[in-house]
């Protein structure tokens, strides 16, 4: 799977994700040269991590039979000079879930690939290659 983001303007890039999906990113009006034209990268990431790990625990939940019925995750990110210094997450479970179906949608939304992410469980390699690009 691949992913490229390209500068449009400013801090404004559009990122185009295999499959056919894009969105745009920038960062905050507050920030100096951000024009709030879509999430910053750092919104994304927390976005990312409140929808994996509502997935993950929904197809947890189906695996086992459970009818979960609404289902929510908050992420509030901490940060300190830009960069998210922690995350929280709260999830917002139906009041009808034995104490043991709590107990293990707890432990599943810790396991989603973005948690494991986050805490350091994946490598990150980064590289350049230099070409003649488009100006923006």
């Amino acid at each position: 799977m691949k992913v490229v983001a390209r500068r449009r303007d400013g801090y404004v890039h559009d990122v185009e994700i295999e499959g056919g999906h894009t969105l745009v990113v920038d960062e905050p009006a507050f920030v100096e040269g951000g024009r709030d034209a879509g999430p910053s990268p750092t919104r994304l990431v927390a976005a990312g991590l409140a929808g994996c790990t509502a997935v993950t625990m929904e197809m947890y939940a189906a695996r086992k039979g459970w009818d979960v019925g609404a289902v929510e995750v908050d992420v509030d990110v901490e940060y300190e000079d830009f960069a998210p210094l922690s995350f929280a997450v709260t999830l917002r479970l139906p009041a009808g879930l034995s104490e043991e179906q709590r107990q293990r949608l707890l432990a599943v939304a810790a396991k989603c690939p973005v948690h494991k992410l986050l805490a350091g469980e994946t490598e990150v390699v980064i590289s350049d290659q230099i070409e003649e690009l488009p100006d923006a």
